[in-house]
């Protein structure tokens, strides 16, 4: 499977979260942030986060944001949270948008991790959604890396 590693930049961004297993449950906070981004005529990448691993967190704590990304100046009210991604180095691998194919992916990253000469960093793992990959059935994961 191949990546590219990109450096992300420190992201603004709005969210709803979801707390409880990942799952399909993760279908209604994201379509509920679309629903949001919509009503306020927003267009940007989307992120989904799951913030928690679930192999060390319990199901029933662990937290998935949807998010979108907004500018510095952008006034938010109090229908969505607010807050912020650090940025650093990632690397990006292009997946179908299927659930089997995004469950093959995440398999094969963390064998994949140990012969790249990276380490995951102390950072959540997302997806990456922008309009364009969406349309192409097709989004991208990205795991917070650093050199070994």
């Amino acid at each position: 499977m191949k990546f590219k590693v990109e450096t992300l930049p420190n992201y603004r961004l709005a969210y709803v979260r979801r707390v409880g297993p990942y799952g399909s449950a993760n279908i209604e906070v994201m379509e509920k942030l679309k629903n949001w981004v919509k009503e306020k005529n927003l267009s940007a990448m989307i992120l989904a986060i799951q913030q928690d691993n679930p192999e060390t967190t319990l199901p029933e704590n662990c937290r998935f944001d949807a998010c979108i990304v907004i500018s510095e100046d952008y006034q938010l009210d109090d229908s969505i949270c607010e807050g912020e991604l650090a940025g650093g180095k990632y690397l990006i691998y292009e997946v179908k948008h299927t659930a089997e194919e995004i469950q093959k992916a995440y398999a094969h990253i963390f064998s994949a991790l140990q012969i790249s000469g990276y380490q995951i960093d102390n950072k959540p793992i997302l997806e990456r959604y922008t309009e364009d990959m969406v349309n192409n059935h097709y989004c991208e994961i990205c795991v917070p890396v650093k050199l070994l």
